[in-house]
């Protein structure tokens, strides 16, 4: 079984930001946080559409969670037609043949789990922290006695969700 391609909705929302946030993270943008952190995980929090078409012969499990098969179909070589698939051992869809067949779900839902809940604490606060200024990868200043130097990765954003602590409390939900 061979996934050949995965389209996945945008949510119409994501789940509220947790409490607790300081003023600067609670101002960043939420749904680009989820979305990140949904980037980094199998697991989505929110109810979105995903159709896979897939190749076969297998058992196709969708490879998101958590998920609920909505439609079945294979290409009959003019068009898409309604399969009767069984549904497999593991919990998704024999394909009986080769294909290609086209799997759509309803994926996403239920409670935020609390590891997740602090994963996008920690990255808020993270990207919320005073740094560099803009472009910089070290900065410093001398005030009469007072002298202070910082130096930061200029890789830094694309690093936070690993330099924040989040990616290792996401570790559970990386896989479906």
């Amino acid at each position: 079984m061979e996934i050949l391609q995965r389209d996945e909705a945008v949510p119409a929302s994501y789940p509220a930001i947790p409490s607790g946030l300081s003023t600067e993270a609670m101002m960043l943008d939420a749904a680009a946080l989820w979305a990140r952190i949904e980037a980094h995980t199998a697991h989505r929090f929110t109810t979105r559409e995903v159709v896979w078409t897939v190749e076969g012969p297998g058992e196709f499990k969708p490879d998101l969670q958590p998920a609920t098969i909505t439609a079945r179909e294979v290409w009959d070589g003019v068009a898409w037609i309604t399969a009767s698939l069984s549904d497999g051992p593991l919990g998704g869809v024999l394909l009986n043949g080769e294909g290609p067949y086209r799997i759509t779900a309803d994926v996403g839902g239920g409670d935020v789990p609390a590891p997740v809940s602090e994963a996008y604490r920690r990255l808020a606060e993270y990207l919320a922290e005073d740094g560099n200024p803009a472009g910089a990868s070290s900065y410093s200043y001398k005030l009469g006695d007072v002298e202070e130097t910082t130096q930061r990765s200029p890789a830094h954003v694309a690093r936070a969700l690993q330099n924040s602590g989040a990616a290792d409390l996401l570790r559970t939900f990386r896989r479906a």
